[in-house]
């Protein structure tokens, strides 16, 4: 039987207080808590993961750099890029964390295949990668056995301060956005594509607020 999981569509939301936000939301979790999965976009932000490493910020100019704690080296979020964050219980979808990662990445591949994009993940740098470079980032936290944090997926994001880190802590890496691969998706259809494949693999039953 599935899980029943709350779907919120939240628009453009600062990151620093949405960060807090999941932490009150994982703090003040019980058992029979649904899990709830937020998809949104952030102003400009560079988010640099629990273990990041300076040195892989190159320069980050006008856009904040924030230290966040999920794991991670720095990435780059903007509008035009869907951020679905994941606030699941792990024993109640019984995943352990490297099978939920597995399950996300081939969610967001599933999304791609569908559109005819070929896309694969990579077992020693997670994500999701296209001929053109990498489309998708990863990175979670679990607390208690409950996850935040989750992933972005590149839309129409502008990529230029992609230029600026090195991604997720590899220089030189790629990075590519759905409109140059030829897709316009909006941040709503995508995430509505991302939720059913998520919800597909994770045997959990959408239920869509706002």
């Amino acid at each position: 039987m599935a899980n029943p999981v709350i779907i919120r569509q939240l628009g453009l939301q600062p990151y620093a207080a949405t960060w807090q936000a999941m932490r009150d939301f994982t703090n003040g979790r019980t058992p029979g808590t649904n899990s709830e999965i937020w998809l949104l976009e952030h102003p400009p932000v560079f988010t640099q993961g629990q273990a990041g490493k300076a040195e892989h910020i190159l320069n980050a100019g006008d856009i904040p750099v924030v230290q966040s704690d999920r794991g991670g080296q720095v990435t780059y979020h903007g509008p035009g890029q869907l951020i679905a964050y994941l606030l699941l219980d792990l024993k109640a979808i019984r995943r352990g964390i490297r099978a939920l990662v597995t399950d996300m990445e081939a969610s967001v591949i599933s999304v791609l295949q569908a559109h005819g994009i070929r896309a694969w993940a990579k077992a020693d740098a997670p994500g999701v990668y296209v001929d053109k470079g990498k489309i998708a980032a990863l990175g979670l936290r679990v607390r208690r056995g409950y996850t935040y944090h989750g992933l972005a997926l590149n839309l129409d994001v502008a990529l230029e301060p992609f230029s600026r880190i090195n991604p997720c802590g590899h220089a030189g890496q790629p990075v590519t956005r759905l409109r140059d691969l030829g897709v316009d998706l909006t941040p709503e259809e995508a995430g509505q594509e991302l939720v059913a494949q998520l919800c597909r693999r994770l045997h959990l039953q959408p239920r869509w607020q706002t």
